[in-house]
């Protein structure tokens, strides 16, 4: 595991991943379910488009946003991107996940865009912030 003052792992690093995504692209709308799966000694198993890209945003992004440090409130834009909603559950390096992402204010949406490949890649989840 990591935490403060730990070397953030690396995309070849043997970071445990065993991740669930259910995706909604609109209120009351059908469910997009994606899976991602990495553990040591075994292939990578996923059914997302670019699987590669979601490990490496997971393993760049993933401890700040599933796990984030309590801080003072932070200022977000007051911007829509979209009514999509994606749920993440599962572990991450052993911890338990399970974290909600939208597209409903600034910091939302960088959020998003931070862990696009994992969140199925679409509209919505790519582009520039």
């Amino acid at each position: 595991m990591t935490g403060a003052g730990a070397n953030p792992p690396t995309p070849d690093s043997d970071l445990d991943l065993d991740l669930t995504v259910t995706l909604t692209e609109a209120p009351g709308g059908p469910e997009r379910t994606f899976t991602l799966a990495r553990r040591p000694g075994h292939p990578l198993e996923s059914n997302l488009p670019d699987p590669a890209g979601a490990v490496a945003a997971v393993v760049r992004f993933g401890e700040g946003i599933f796990f984030p440090v309590p801080g003072p409130p932070m200022l977000c834009t007051q911007q829509y991107g979209g009514p999509q909603v994606a749920v993440v559950t599962g572990t991450f390096g052993g911890r338990q996940v399970h974290s909600r992402f939208s597209l409903t204010d600034g910091c939302e949406i960088a959020r998003w865009h931070a862990l696009a490949p994992l969140l199925g890649g679409i509209s919505g989840s790519t582009g520039a912030v």
